[in-house]
């Protein structure tokens, strides 16, 4: 079994919207993969390796400091923006069953200049991640017209609802990840380096580094490897697009386990996940008509579902 790649070039960036016949193409490919796996590859979308791997490279600086200088930059529940900043390895069981996951990371939530940035310690920190967050945005956009054309809503539905992107109104995010070596003796039962879990957003862009080591759920229950593949990009559906389409589309679960070869085990691995969300204020109701679900406002579903990192009483749903 292996995840189908479909070739994004007629409308990747930089590039004007393509043919009526050519929109199409894109559509039916990716309702088809999201119906079946809810995982596909996309290839020639104007985001190549080269970038991905600059913006990684510029990154890893920053989680080679000390532990007392990334405590700095700390992420905390108690902000208007719970989810950005740093967190460090095992603080984080994304299958909260588990022991804590084998990574730390750096979320960008906001690209207020207000928020904490490691900008004396990592100078090109922030600006490299902001520019690859606003690349990111763009290829959602487009990514987004192209769902809606599919599912037979207005080009504007998807788009018109994810406007705040980057701002304290808005839970999308950019997570920059970093791996490093496990010592074997270290390890726990059951433990990953990034738990079973499924994206609670619309959809998700994964970047993996050459050393892959995602896998995927099929609908069978079998887990799949989603290996590297050169100059593409993951992309997998979350839990309000499911949602939105009274379950047509799968939010797959996936994980990052334990590598099994010396090798890997002592490697470093890093990625780039871009979490697309809603703006908070956003009403999900099921796009068929069917009502298979009631609607909800976005951040009321964060709240619900997610309390433990959304904990706070009120966010801001507008200016």
């Amino acid at each position: 079994m292996n995840i189908e790649v479909i070739d994004f070039g007629s409308f990747g960036l930089g590039k004007a919207e393509p043919s009526v016949n050519e929109m199409e193409r894109l559509s039916t490919e990716i309702i088809r993969a999201f119906s079946d796996l809810g995982t596909v590859y996309l290839k020639n979308t104007g985001i190549e390796d080269q970038n991905v791997f600059k913006v990684m490279d510029t990154y890893k600086k920053f989680f080679l400091l000390p532990r007392d200088i990334k405590q700095l930059y700390a992420r905390s529940v108690d902000s208007e923006t719970p989810s950005h900043g740093w967190y460090e390895a095992e603080t984080e069981s994304l299958n909260p069953t588990y022991p804590g996951d084998l990574k730390e990371a750096f979320n960008v939530s906001t690209l207020s200049s207000s928020d904490k940035w490691p900008v004396k310690h990592a100078p090109e920190f922030s600006k490299c991640l902001e520019s690859f967050f606003k690349i990111c945005e763009q290829l959602s956009v487009r990514i987004m017209k192209v769902i809606a054309l599919g599912l037979g809503v207005d080009s504007d539905f998807f788009i018109n609802k994810h406007k705040r992107m980057g701002s304290n109104y808005n839970a999308t995010t950019l997570r920059a990840s970093y791996y490093p070596p496990i010592p074997k003796y270290s390890i726990k039962d059951h433990q990953m380096r990034c738990g079973e879990h499924s994206d609670y957003g619309t959809f998700t862009l994964l970047f993996q580094d050459t050393s892959g080591g995602l896998e995927v759920m099929h609908k069978s229950g079998q887990y799949i490897a989603a290996p590297y593949i050169p100059n593409t990009v993951l992309l997998n559906t979350a839990n309000l697009l499911q949602r939105w389409t009274s379950d047509k589309f799968i939010s797959t679960k996936h994980r990052v386990p334990i590598p099994e070869t010396d090798d890997k085990l002592n490697s470093t691995r890093q990625s780039l996940a871009f979490f697309l969300h809603p703006d908070h204020a956003a009403t999900i109701a099921c796009c068929d008509g069917l009502g298979k679900y009631p609607p909800i406002i976005s951040i009321q579903y964060l709240k619900e579902n997610f309390g433990d990192i959304f904990q706070r009483n009120s966010y801001p749903s507008s200016d």
